[in-house]
């Protein structure tokens, strides 16, 4: 289970608060990097996506094991993405897309596994918001059983490339 994330952004107070927005919760500083925001959802898992300046990075600590933000480059693009609920429409959502003036789009993932609208949140990094009805498509997918025959092909289909 997923209980918190952090990603970068160029204005992390106002990406924490539209974060904030699709799930229904609040906004807030982070105290423990400077210049950080939260998106708190407010429901039962304690669900936060921290939003950090995008010219720090993460690096190892010492010791003690914590990790240490430092300034960093900034990169326009990266494989990162995560998938997030929201009671909101899907109108809503592509409401918000259209007034941030962020790429939103409604897209289906898979051979018509399940449904996404995918907000590039400063039209740089990729979260897939996923409302009602479409978060009961990806929990009909999202089985264990669908999991191991999906690896099960992809093992297949390499085996047969080689």
């Amino acid at each position: 289970m997923l209980f918190h994330a952090s990603i970068p952004a160029h204005h992390p107070e106002h990406v924490a608060r539209v974060i904030a927005e699709l799930w229904g919760g609040f906004h807030a500083p982070f105290p423990s990097f400077p210049d950080s925001w939260m998106a708190i959802a407010g429901d039962n898992r304690g669900s936060i996506i921290e939003t950090y300046p995008n010219d720090r990075v993460l690096r190892p600590g010492g010791e003690q094991g914590s990790f240490v933000p430092e300034p960093g480059t900034a990169s326009r693009y990266s494989a990162f993405h995560i998938a997030i609920a929201s009671k909101l429409s899907p109108e809503e959502v592509l409401a918000i897309g259209e007034r941030e003036g962020w790429r939103a789009v409604r897209c289906t993932r898979g051979r018509d596994f399940f449904d996404v609208i995918e907000l590039w949140i400063e039209n740089v990094l990729l979260i897939e918001v996923l409302t009602e009805e479409m978060q009961k498509q990806y929990l009909a997918f999202a089985t264990p059983a669908n999991f191991r025959a999906f690896a099960a092909a992809a093992a297949e289909a390499s085996a047969a490339q080689v």
